[in-house]
Parts: C-alpha cells; structure tokens; sequence
C-alpha cells in the first residue's frame, strides 16, 4: 500500500513538473499577469484538464486542488515551501539542497519532509526571487541577500562557496506586534525587568539589545519601543525591514544593495547620516554590524539620547568589545581610547538575551555602563538564573543609576521597583 501511495506521488509530481514547464512556455505566446492569482489559477486548471487528458491521468477532486495549488506555488509563491511559510509556528528555513529542509519550530531544529525535486528545481526557486532583485547568482557571485514579498529575509550561497549544492537561509518576518505584557506571559523577562526597561525608555536611556541569531532581540526592542512618548519623532535604520513600530512618527529607512551595474547603493551608514539630518528625536537601528557603529555612536552622543539598536553578541562585555571593533575597523581613523570614550559617554544599558536549555527565549542580563574616576564599570541589574524549584528566577541585583535622572527630570518610579529596592537595602 506504501508503495502505491509513492507511485502516485511520484506520479503527480511528475505532473505538476510537466503543467509548470508549459505553462512558463505559454507565456511567450500568450502573456498574463503573474500578479493576478485568479487568472494564474484559471490557466493552470485548464492546462491540467489538457494534460490529465492526453496522458489519461484521473484525478481526485483533492489531488486536482493540490495540483493547482503546488503549481501556482511555483510560479508566484514559495514552490515546496509555502507549506512553511503559511506555519507561523517556525521562524527560520534551512535548505541545505534538494532533499534536505530544516525548520527552526520554537528554538529547536528539526527536519520537515518538504523537498526540492532536484538542483535544478532549487536553482530556480532561487533565481525568481534574487532576480526580481536585480541580482543574479554565478560563479563570479555565488552568495546574495533577498527580501521576499512578505519582508522574510533570504541568503542564498552556491558552489564554489557551497561545493554541496546551494543552500538558502530564509529568515521569517513576523508583521505582528509581540507586546511587552506578551514577553511577561511567555516569561521571556520578570515584571520587575520590564518596569526598568520602560523606565530606561523613558528616562531617554541608550539601550543595546545583545545576543545570538534568534534569540530575540529585534522582538523585545519592537515591545520596548512601544513606551517612546507619542511627542518624539524616530527614524529607523535597517538592513531588511523587521521592525513593527506601534508610533505615530515613524520615518523607516531601509538600505539597499547595488544593481547589477554596481550602482545605487546606499548602506547603513549613509542612512545614518541622512538620518541626523532629519530632525530624529530617536534613532533605531535594527542591527549594527559594521562601520556604521561609529555614525551610531555619535549619534547617540550628539542629542539623540534614548536611542536603541541591537548587535550580536554572547554577553554584556562582548557587546562593548564588538562595538568598539567595529568602530575602530571603520574609516573614521579615531585612537581607541577615543573610540572607548564615546562608547562609554553613548551606551547605558545592554540587555542581553538568549535561550535556555529548553530552548525559550529568555533576558538574560540587564547591565547598567557606569564610569567612576573616569573608568568602566559594568552594574549588573538584573540576571536570569534556572531553577530546579521554579524552573526559572530572575534576580535583581542592584538599583540603577539612571533612576536619579528620571526623578531629576519628574518622571515617577514604579512603585515595585521602589519596593524592591528598598527590600535590597
């Protein structure tokens, strides 16, 4: 019976291999709109009508229905994998060939039965999308970046970087907005956290979101941000557009790779600096990961206090070292004690996230940047500690310093955190 089942599969991709090839060559003669599902749909239908007819193939009503979807999935969707993309339960797909498709589900990798029918049939997926881009993938070009229609991110790497075969990464967009009171039930941060945070917002704190890939950065800035007063103006800074800001002054830029002429560029740190020329009260940048650090540290030093950005990295310290890196690898050609200045005169917290054992998303740090006597010192505020008893506690470890500016500048302490710093003393 297994058996029969394969063959019909088999059979049926057979199928629908043969209806998308015709129907790609129809188009040379008989153009239609890509665009417009419904007469997609109408001239895949026919074409299966004509191609069960001359190979005298029956069809069910539901494999009928599959065979359209699958088709139409091939010319204007994701092919083999729209089923994952339709699953908001998984937040990365990981093709490593043809036959081999991993999903992230929840923090946990895990292989789904979705293939590819051959190299060639991934290459093709691949090529509509990058090209609809202006880029194209090649021996002299073999890895690129892509947005995909729903603002999923994807990176595509062919031989000889990937000797393999190629191997995609699409990292899923999220258009919902993750709350802060979300995070608090997922208990993703203690209640006492996120009071601090709202207060560091308010208070017009530099913030750094620090971690891995996935761990949740850009989700608990989308939340943070949410408690930026309705008065102020942000501009947003991305590479691939993922922020879901809940305000009603929004200027969102977003960079942009050159053509295939090698043209019309415009990176981060050109956003950058249009960004200080547009009256920003705030400046959000999803992800620094290059010389664009040093714009942002000026930034963050010259009046766009309360700004927030998020950067890769393993813990508190290793964030300040990147930073500075970063800044020192840029053309800016400033000494390191002066690049260690304006980080410390720029930054006031990093929250550092991560996962746990079991793979939830977790704040695992808070830590507050301090300078005495004109040295570094890094207050940890808050920590996350697993429990054999609770499985899971957060500790609040000292009372922030920048609680004195927000009473200097009128804005209440929340009372549980005037409470728990009391039971601290």
């Amino acid at each position: 019976m297994k058996r029969i089942d394969e063959n019909r599969a088999e059979l049926l991709a057979k199928a629908r291999q043969h209806i998308h090839k015709r129907l790609i060559t129809s188009l040379d003669s008989d153009p239609m709109d890509l665009q417009d599902s419904r007469e997609i749909q109408t001239r895949v239908q026919a074409l299966i009508r004509v191609v069960s007819d001359q190979v005298e193939l029956s069809l069910t009503e539901q494999e009928h229905e599959a065979l359209t979807k699958a088709v139409m999935s091939e010319v204007s969707g994701m092919g083999p994998l729209q089923v994952l993309m339709d699953d908001p339960t998984i937040t990365d797909i990981l093709v490593n060939g043809p036959a081999s498709v991993w999903v992230d589900r929840t923090g946990h990798l895990e292989k789904s039965n979705v293939r590819f029918d051959d190299e060639a049939h991934l290459r093709r997926f691949v090529d509509r999308f990058v090209g609809n881009h202006g880029k194209h993938l090649d021996s002299s070009n073999p890895a690129v970046d892509a947005k995909l229609p729903d603002g999923s991110r994807l990176h595509a790497v062919i031989p000889p970087l990937s000797p393999a075969g190629t191997a995609v990464s699409i990292r899923r967009f999220r258009q919902s907005h993750v709350s802060l009171d979300d995070l608090l039930g997922s208990s993703m941060l203690s209640p006492e956290m996120a009071d601090t945070l709202k207060l560091a917002v308010r208070s017009r704190i530099n913030i750094i979101f620090a971690g891995g890939a996935g761990a949740g950065k850009t989700t608990l800035l989308n939340a943070v941000s949410e408690y930026i007063p309705d008065s102020e103006r942000i501009v947003t800074i991305e590479d691939s557009a993922e922020l879901a800001l809940r305000h009603h002054h929004v200027v969102s830029l977003e960079s942009r790779q050159e053509n295939s002429e090698g043209k019309g560029k415009h990176d981060l740190r050109a956003l950058l600096r249009h960004a200080l020329r547009m009256r920003a009260d705030r400046i959000i940048v999803g992800e620094v990961r290059g010389n664009e650090v040093f714009e942002m540290l000026q930034a963050m030093n010259v009046g766009h206090d309360g700004s927030l950005s998020t950067i890769h990295a393993n813990n508190p310290q290793q964030a300040l070292k990147r930073i500075e890196t970063l800044a020192l690898l840029s053309d800016a050609q400033a000494p390191r004690q002066a690049i260690k200045d304006m980080v410390d005169a720029a930054v006031g917290l990093i929250v550092h996230v991560g996962r746990d054992v079991s793979g939830n998303r977790r704040v695992l740090s808070i830590v507050e940047l301090l300078q005495e006597d004109g040295a570094r010192r890094l207050e940890e505020l808050f920590r996350y500690e697993p429990s054999k008893i609770t499985g899971s506690e957060f500790s609040c470890l000292a009372r922030p310093k920048f609680a004195d500016k927000a009473v200097e500048h009128g804005i209440p302490l929340p009372s549980s955190l005037v409470e728990l710093w009391q039971a601290r003393e």
